[in-house]
């Protein structure tokens, strides 16, 4: 059995207008002051609003840092801060998709410990104690509500950073389907094959272990059997909680397995090109699926036993050939793209991407080996 430390450190508190709770939440933890970290379209949506006015009704004092990008970087971080230190905090909520709560642990890291934010890129470099934490997750996606990594690009060199430490769990994580309905569809399909490679990549890494697979089969199970009823019918609650349940068993997932070879493939497609992170791990997942399948086709075949059942999902014989057809028929389903010439790469500039793949974290992780070879020739396949 492969060795393992669990404790499940977020409080999930799910269900339909649950954000209304997040007052009296915050009030269970003792507190008085609250940054609220989110993005401008999140507030044109009136999330924002719905959630001040319930910290308001607690008679807790908010303040507000809505300007978060997509991939947050450095820049986002020190802007935060400043805001921070003028209202001194006791409470911060992530509110939005992966980025603003990236982004609200990103300040937590700097605010909490002084520095900038690249002096916590790496695991556990947080020395002193960090403010508590409150997720609201708008999109079903990422899992960060569930995860104690925080991801930040540097806005010079668009590299990404992985900062992480246990302390930047969040002490909540309020799961209320009703924040997806508002997603605009192509957010929806962005965010869904995130989540669903998640917990693809998950169930087979060097890390997993039975903890792991416990979340990722889970995971799984919700995300592939929901996800095409959520691009039918955007409108669709119960699919909507599914999605969304599934994308935080996904989060809990990495935060103890961690992620493989699609991951280390995606990253230098966004920085170099600016491809979404989901067109880019999405794409690139099939191709990994069939790699890893030459030696670990059984436990794909294991992956899919716990959904062959549900319509339309391939049966368990079929292992990884089955399954990387199933991901591209999705992949196509939500309109993105399937090969990376569609996304503006150019073939000569294949090896270097290879070449910044090759010093991604998250390929360590891969069940089998892959070196800049085997990663020239993933971006290849998928040319």
């Amino acid at each position: 059995m492969q060795d393992f430390d669990f404790n499940l450190r977020t409080r999930m508190v799910c269900g339909a207008g649950a954000l209304n709770r997040l007052g009296d939440l915050a009030g269970e933890l003792g507190i008085r002051r609250a940054l609220v970290v989110t993005d401008p379209g999140i507030r044109e949506a009136g999330h924002v609003e719905r959630g001040l006015d319930s910290l308001r009704r607690a008679n807790i004092e908010t303040c507000l840092f809505d300007e978060a990008h997509e991939n947050p970087t450095d820049t986002d971080i020190s802007a935060g801060v400043e805001v921070a230190r003028r209202h001194d905090p006791e409470l911060i909520v992530g509110l939005g998709g992966g980025s603003s709560m990236d982004c609200a642990k990103g300040i937590n890291f700097v605010h909490s410990n002084g520095g900038r934010i690249h002096d916590y890129h790496g695991v556990g470099k947080a020395l002193k104690p960090m403010l508590p934490m409150i997720a609201v997750p708008t999109t079903a996606g990422t899992g960060s509500e569930m995860q104690s990594f925080a991801l930040i690009s540097d806005a010079a060199t668009h590299v990404k950073m992985a900062c992480g430490d246990k302390k930047a769990s969040c002490r909540i994580a309020i799961l209320d389907p009703e924040l997806t309905l508002t997603q605009p569809e192509s957010v929806t399909a962005l965010t869904g094959i995130d989540a669903i490679s998640h917990a693809v990549e998950t169930f087979v890494t060097k890390r997993r272990n039975p903890v792991s697979l416990l979340y990722s089969r889970e995971a799984w199970r919700l995300l592939a059997g929901n996800f095409k009823a959520v691009l039918r019918n955007p409108d669709d609650l119960e699919a909507r909680s599914a999605m969304q349940l599934g994308a935080a068993y996904a989060g809990v997932a990495i935060e103890n397995s961690m992620l493989g070879a699609s991951h280390a493939l995606a990253n230098p497609l966004t920085a170099t090109y600016g491809t979404s992170h989901g067109q880019a791990v999405g794409l690139m997942l099939p191709h990994v699926v069939r790699f890893n399948g030459e030696q670990f086709d059984l436990w794909y075949q294991e992956l899919l036993s716990f959904s062959e059942a549900l319509p339309g999902l391939p049966k368990s014989d079929s292992g990884a050939v089955g399954l990387a057809e199933f991901l591209t028929e999705l992949i196509d389903a939500a309109g993105l793209q399937v090969k990376l010439d569609q996304c503006g790469v150019q073939a000569d500039k294949i090896p270097e991407l290879a070449a910044s793949a090759a010093q991604q974290w998250t390929g360590t992780f891969n069940p089998r080996e892959v070196d800049h070879e085997a990663l020239l020739g993933l971006y290849q396949n998928a040319f």
